[in-house]
């Protein structure tokens, strides 16, 4: 157990996999059970992302370890367990501590069982995640919205940006500029698996301004198909990437 980090730490980490957190403050058992917070976690390409909302449930004292087997299998590449050994010594000892009202890497009792990944997540602002609406993967809310769908990233990137995408031959029109893809970020090596390029990223000056030069490359370099990208208050264009033949 590592005290490194805080004079008083608070929680302890049970274990965790690609969708959940699970930590407790308490080995003290009440009516032969110990409650355990289950947090949601969201794996993004940016790392890892905290849920807001965590969930409590009680766990029998004495099928602990079990739990905590079936609950973190290994057959998920993310699936962790805190050291059994600590856990034995504090439920020996009935640790009990306050919780804290936020979480973060400070508070948590046995810090070097977490990656460096989840470290950092503690360290930020808890989000708030769901489903992704194709494949269920859970995902920051609102960082990516097609057709008033949750997706995640992979999900997004695949649909918007592949094949079937709104792709352009020509300049947008003005009515085309309120539909275009509005992700929070691109994704470099996303893009590059589907065989598309970002050709210039453009942000700091008036809308009107970055649409009329984003045009302007599209007229003056006829061929391949672009799409356009808004992210924050930029424009990014897109191109899709001509294979030799």
């Amino acid at each position: 157990m590592s005290d490194s980090l805080s004079p008083t730490p608070s929680v302890f980490i049970l274990g965790g996999n690609t969708t959940t957190l699970a930590m407790t403050s308490s080995f003290r058992p009440e009516n032969q059970r110990i409650m355990v917070s289950l947090a949601p976690l969201a794996w993004t390409p940016l790392g890892v992302s905290l849920g807001a909302t965590a969930q409590q449930v009680g766990v029998a004292f004495d099928g602990l370890a079990s739990w905590m087997d079936q609950t973190f299998a290994p057959d998920d590449d993310r699936a962790f367990l805190g050291s059994m050994r600590d856990i034995e010594l504090l439920r020996r000892l009935e640790w009990q501590a306050t919780p804290p009202a936020v979480l973060s890497a400070a508070a948590i009792l046995n810090a070097d069982d977490l990656s460096d990944d989840l470290l950092h997540a503690l360290g930020e602002p808890p989000s708030e995640v769901v489903p992704c609406g194709i494949c269920r993967r859970l995902s920051v809310r609102d960082d990516f919205i097609w057709n008033d769908r949750q997706l995640c990233a992979w999900d997004f990137h695949t649909t918007v940006f592949g094949r079937r995408g709104p792709w352009h031959n020509e300049a947008y029109a003005e009515r085309h500029f309120a539909t275009i893809p509005h992700p929070r970020y691109l994704v470099p090596n996303l893009l590059e698996e589907l065989n598309v390029e970002i050709i210039v990223s453009i942000g700091g000056i008036p809308t009107t301004l970055q649409q009329e030069m984003l045009n302007t490359l599209i007229t003056r370099l006829p061929g391949p198909a672009y799409l356009l990208a808004r992210t924050g208050d930029g424009l990014a264009l897109l191109r899709e990437r001509i294979s030799p033949d």
